[in-house]
């Protein structure tokens, strides 16, 4: 008996137009049927429905609660979702290792460590924050493709640091999207499922990633309850609306007291201050400001707040409130903690270094002992640094 088998070819995005990528169903149909040119040398039957044999790739505490999903999962028998699961993460300096592979060995996972990804057989991958390419030839490993669990609504913030660059653009929306990856680019590939949550106000990039991580989590398991069918419902990325989420660089911590408005400078503070202080230079020396909060209404109300012209990067210290205010691009923003040589409170550092130098200089315009932008070095300011991975650290 014959058996007929009609290719099933998606496009890939963005318009290639001339090459067409197979589509799981085709890929898992051909196997099924021994067509020649897809048959790898693995396991020739494919799966029609659960439970699956999934291999999970990922880094950071984002990653790690997608993994935690997938073992539960995996655990509750009675379900028959997930019955195989193995992990690939990549290297990291740490003895322990990052977040997904301590979750892996606790659990007692099999890990490989990239670029091994094992020799076992898959139906599914699943990709969270990995930061790597998978090859075209190992996608094609998977009779249904691989999976992404990307923390944005793409195809908004395309790339590796997503929540910091909503945060720090002030976003009021965002959400997670479950995509199928395909080669060479990332984040382009058909949409299987996406929802948006608001972004809660004064949200910190670390606050934002637990609650993307759970949300996260919980579709990766929705879509994976009706694997074919989410596939075959797939939607293309709109061409509108693209923006992209790089790796953040060293020379981002740079203050620009000029240039940067109170809230500019709060946001960036809120999406990169837990990982990387915000840095100044205060008489040649470099500070890192490292608790940076709103100043109250009625504290810009004092008189010399209010009482004379200010310029960017000038320091007063509110003994009220036990904050150094510095004067921006448009107002005020408060510092309660800073680092020079060590950890100081705005109390500690106006009666240690502030208030001495204003008794040594009474002559001296205050502007003479303000904040100025730090200018870093080309290579240490195009270092890049921070992807979301880094919220993890």
């Amino acid at each position: 008996m014959r058996v007929l088998v009609r290719r099933c070819w998606g496009p890939l995005p963005g318009g290639g137009g001339a090459r067409r990528w197979p589509s799981p169903q085709w890929r898992a149909l051909a196997r099924l049927c021994g067509s020649p040119g897809v048959e790898d040398g693995r396991d020739a039957r494919v799966r029609e429905k659960p439970p699956w044999r999934v291999l999970f790739f990922g880094t950071d505490q984002f990653a790690r609660e997608a993994l935690r999903a997938l073992h539960a999962a995996r655990e509750h028998k009675e379900e028959e979702l997930i019955e195989k699961l193995e992990v690939v993460t990549v290297p990291s300096p740490s003895p322990k290792g990052l977040p997904v592979k301590q979750y892996a060995v606790q659990s007692q996972l099999p890990v490989h460590e990239w670029p091994d990804v094992g020799s076992g057989e898959y139906d599914v991958g699943v990709v969270a924050s990995f930061g790597r390419l998978l090859s075209e030839a190992l996608i094609l490993k998977f009779p249904y493709g691989v999976l992404n669990v990307h923390p944005s609504c793409l195809p908004r913030w395309r790339g590796p640091a997503p929540i910091i660059h909503t945060v720090l653009h002030g976003d009021t929306v965002t959400g997670v999207t479950i995509m199928q990856i395909r080669p060479k680019r990332f984040d382009v590939g058909p949409i299987l499922k996406q929802e948006t949550i608001p972004v809660p106000p004064k949200s910190t990039a670390k606050d934002l990633e637990a609650v993307l991580a759970r949300l996260g989590a919980d579709m990766l398991i929705s879509v994976l309850k009706n694997l074919p069918e989410s596939l075959s419902r797939g939607r293309q990325q709109p061409a509108e609306g693209v923006t992209h989420a790089p790796k953040i660089s060293a020379g981002t911590s740079c203050v620009k007291w000029e240039e940067q408005t109170s809230e500019e400078i709060l946001r960036l503070y809120r999406a990169i201050g837990n990982i990387i202080p915000l840095q100044t230079l205060w008489m040649d020396n470099t500070i890192k400001l490292l608790d940076l909060v709103e100043v109250n209404s009625s504290v810009l109300t004092d008189p010399k707040l209010t009482g004379q012209a200010v310029i960017p990067g000038s320091i007063i210290y509110h003994k009220q409130s036990q904050i150094l205010l510095v004067y921006c691009k448009d107002g005020w923003i408060g510092i309660r903690s800073v680092m020079l040589k060590k950890t100081l409170t705005a109390t500690d550092f106006y009666n240690g270094y502030l208030h001495p130098w204003q008794q040594k200089n009474p002559q001296a315009h205050p502007s003479q002992c303000r904040f100025q932008t730090l200018r870093l070095p080309a290579k240490k300011r195009e270092k890049l640094l921070l992807c979301n991975s880094a919220l993890s650290s």
